[in-house]
Order: C-alpha cells, then structure tokens, then sequence
C-alpha cells in the first residue's frame, strides 16, 4: 500500500477522499458548492427515464447513490467548508467508540470513478451489507470499457452467474455487467 492509499494517514494536511452525505436531495447542490470552493468532487450519476409536467418522457443524469458524495481535499479545508453549510455531513465509521469520518484510498476511488464515468445502465449500486465479498476474488478486468478496472469476482444475489464488483470500503458496491472468465484475470498478489 502507498502513502496515497493510506487512510490513516494524516488528512489534515493532504488532500484524502472524504465519504459525505448531503440528504435529502442536496447532493447536487453540495458539488456545486465544492465546485465553488475548488474542492475536487465526485458524484456517481445514472440514467433515469424522468417526465416532464406534459408527461414526455427523456433520459436525465440522476445521482446513483442517494445524498452520497466524495471531496478530495485536506481535513482542514472541509471542517471549514462544513461549519457554513449545515447539511454537508461526513459518512463516518465506529471505531474505538468514536465516530471517525470514512476516507477512500486513492486507488479504490480511482476504480470507482472509472467505473462509475462510464453511465453504463447496468450498473447497479449496493450498500456494503448487501454483498458478502469474502468469497470473492481479486480480478482485474481485460477489455471493454471497463478495461484495466480491479474488482472482486463474486456471486450477487438474484443473479446466476458470477459478477466483478467494485468497492469503496464502508461505503458502497458497484456491481458491473456479468462476465466471461475470458475478460478476467485473476490477481494473485494482493
């Protein structure tokens, strides 16, 4: 693991991943404000069939995961952001009976987006306790859009066949379309 992957590093200083919430709907108006502020910022987006007041029906880019999104910035920078915007919050995480706030490594944040980037519609967005990933293995994906992209290879429930799933820890699953073992290749190092 690099320094850019450790969360435990001191986010204080450097630029990590932050986990967020902005409920009820505000996530869009979250980024705008990170946008604003020159936060780096990621919000997963998907397709939705949306009608208008007339009933005409028309695809629209939607946030995938409900009030979820990610600032990369240092910790000081957010605290200051968040003491003027009430409804910008941390995803945190228990740990020694306190409420930490949850930072992505660099790497699995890169898999996300890259994944994510992609609109594909058959993407589908799990919470961590919808998926067992101990069964899984490491895969790296040959080919497609998705070329390049590490996920775990696991059975997802209510599907047949096997599917690579990319993680962000603690936070959300994004399951890709099913696969060929001819498109995988198995990571025996980590």
């Amino acid at each position: 693991m690099t320094n850019s992957d450790n969360p435990t590093r001191n986010s204080s200083q450097s630029p990590v991943w932050f986990a967020m919430s902005a409920p009820f709907g505000r996530v869009l108006k979250a980024k705008a404000l990170l946008d604003s502020k020159s936060v780096k910022s990621f919000v997963p987006m998907k397709y939705e069939m949306v009608s208008d007041k007339e009933g005409n029906k028309s695809r629209k880019l939607v946030p995938a995961i409900s009030n979820s999104l990610f600032a990369y910035t240092t910790k000081e920078n957010i605290q200051s952001i968040k003491k003027n915007v009430s409804f910008l919050q941390y995803l945190v995480k228990r740990e020694d009976d306190r409420n930490l706030p949850i930072i992505v490594p660099d790497y699995q944040m890169e898999q996300f987006i890259k994944v994510c980037d992609t609109h594909d519609e058959r993407l589908r967005y799990l919470a961590p306790d919808e998926i067992n990933l101990d069964k899984g293995t490491p895969v790296k994906i040959i080919g497609s859009t998705f070329d390049g992209v590490e996920g775990l290879f696991v059975r997802v429930e209510g599907k047949r066949k096997k599917q690579v799933v990319v993680l962000v820890q603690g936070v959300t699953a994004v399951v890709l379309a099913e696969f060929t073992d001819g498109y995988l290749q198995v990571i025996n190092d980590k």
